[in-house]
């Protein structure tokens, strides 16, 4: 349906008005289609905030919007620091271990809204949080305020991790 809206939308060219369109409709158009109304940092920092599972998770499109970001964004290697993770919003659930693990906690918060994880990811997450090298500090020093920040990881937290937050 989204993808037939865009078609009607865009008909008679790109409107100027992207921005007041809903974040999901921008799934189906491409960063050059923006360039009309903004950057593609505008346009990923958009598509952070739709709902990515509109399109499937290993599906070619969505790879394609992650690449596309990562180059917009000039993210070199696999390390994304806070600025860019929070443009990249939802888009990061789609970031493979590598990023998890070396972007340290930058990622945290918005792994925290992805629906499902990949071995890879949860592994990596876990390794991230058990370091405590994060804003969030180690698990021991965690309080309920924490934990609710991180809801959305606590399904991948080991025993170990587990263990040690505070009662």
């Amino acid at each position: 349906q989204l993808s037939c809206l865009v078609k009607m939308v865009t008909l008679h060219g790109i409107p100027k008005d992207l921005d007041s369109y809903p974040e999901d409709l921008l799934l189906f158009l491409s960063p050059s289609d923006y360039a009309a109304t903004g950057s593609c940092r505008q346009y990923f920092a958009k598509i952070g905030k739709a709902n990515l599972d509109v399109l499937q998770r290993e599906s070619s499109q969505r790879k394609q919007l992650l690449l596309e970001a990562l180059a917009c964004l000039k993210i070199p290697g696999t390390q994304v620091n806070e600025e860019n993770a929070e443009i990249l919003g939802r888009l990061v659930c789609d970031l493979g271990g590598e990023y998890m693990k070396n972007s340290g906690g930058n990622l945290l918060k918005q792994l925290s809204q992805c629906e499902s994880f990949l071995p890879d990811q949860e592994e990596a997450i876990r390794s991230v949080i058990s370091s405590g090298n994060t804003t969030f500090g180690p698990p021991v020093a965690w309080s309920a305020f924490t934990l609710n920040e991180l809801s959305g990881l606590i399904p991948v937290f080991d025993h170990s991790i587990l263990q040690k937050i505070p009662k």
